[in-house]
């Protein structure tokens, strides 16, 4: 190869992973998509419980592993498993 020879093209880079896809689903395909995942549920009290979301009902029970209990930020209380008792009535 002479100088004015231009070099080969770099092997090109890995690509980023795709964006998460834009749509419009109901809240319940939301929450069947986050089962398995961690995630904070707020109680009205103000109170924190975070842990890794096992499965949930129509009523909004929601059930956690590996679960903390957060108060003012700090945690206050762990557990292995949590139920959380929802209550959905529509009046």
């Amino acid at each position: 190869m002479d100088e004015s020879t231009p070099p080969p093209p770099a092997a090109p880079a890995e690509p980023s992973p795709p964006p998460p896809p834009m749509t419009s689903g109901s809240p319940t395909d939301f929450l069947k998509g986050v089962v398995g995942k961690r995630v904070v549920v707020r109680l009205t009290s103000g109170v924190d419980y975070r842990g890794i979301l096992s499965c949930l009902d129509g009523y909004m029970n929601i059930a956690l592993e590996q679960t903390e209990e957060h108060v003012n930020g700090r945690v206050t209380n762990k557990y292995g498993d949590a139920f959380i008792r929802g209550n959905n009535d529509e009046k």
